[in-house]
């Protein structure tokens, strides 16, 4: 049902161009099917400062006791990856915190106790919305390790670039790569990959001006194409040209 429904859609709208050249399910449409790349718009209200993250902000930048923070944050599933990153840290000299939680909660915490990890990655549980900006600022570098297609998009990474922080991320063949782009807005390692996952961190831990290059393209990048209002307008172009559908052939004569 749903391929025949895509197959015979006037239109599709794909967050990324790798929604369409990587689908393992998307049919060729059509003649005349519209498929156009809209990409997801980023309301940065979301992480507008308030009292509320100040203090925040101020409890984890005493927290940090000078030490490099990377920050995670996600459901604890599988293709999320968290057993990966915290396996990474055991070569890199800095702390962990990873907001969020779900069923690998438990088994992600008591691997960070069997690595003897557990003074460096903190889980810090579900972040409300109003104090997310606060997690953003405090850290050095955001990491989104996932390791399975199921990762299409990751709407974290523009979060993270909104407030100027570089991010780690994995070559999924999705739409991750699309968000951030290898070594301009960040730096991006094979799926499961603990060495070279730890090397990027490393890497960046290391280099403040590398940190503030992407950072600030990554803040250019979401300005630039993770807009809401291009989102709206490209959407309602998008409704119009269906509406008015395809132009008949010239008649002959």
């Amino acid at each position: 049902f749903l391929r025949s429904f895509v197959r015979d859609a006037d239109a599709l709208i794909g967050a990324t161009p790798q929604h369409f050249t990587t689908s393992l399910q998307l049919p060729v449409g059509k003649p005349g099917q519209i498929r156009e790349v809209i990409p997801y718009g980023f309301d940065p209200a979301v992480l507008g400062p308030s009292d509320d993250s100040r203090r925040k902000l101020d409890e984890l930048l005493t927290a940090r006791q000078g030490r490099p923070v990377i920050f995670a944050l996600g459901r604890h599933v599988y293709y999320k990856g968290f057993d990966v990153l915290i396996r990474a840290m055991k070569s890199v000299d800095a702390s962990l915190w990873i907001g969020g939680r779900g069923p690998l909660t438990a088994s992600l915490t008591q691997l960070a106790v069997d690595l003897a990890l557990a003074d460096r990655v903190k889980f810090v549980g579900f972040i409300p919305d109003n104090l997310l900006s606060a997690y953003y600022e405090a850290c050095d570098v955001f990491c989104m390790p996932s390791v399975a297609r199921s990762e299409q998009f990751g709407l974290v990474q523009l979060e993270a670039m909104y407030c100027r922080k570089p991010v780690v991320a994995t070559r999924l063949g999705t739409g991750v790569e699309f968000v951030t782009l290898d070594g301009e807005t960040g730096l991006l390692v094979p799926p499961g990959d603990v060495n070279a996952l730890a090397t990027a961190l490393r890497s960046l831990i290391a280099d403040s001006a590398l940190r503030a290059r992407l950072g600030a393209a990554g803040n250019r990048r979401v300005s630039e194409l993770f807009s809401v209002k291009q989102m709206v307008q490209k959407t309602v172009a998008v409704y119009h040209r269906v509406l008015i559908g395809p132009r008949p052939p010239p008649r002959a004569g």
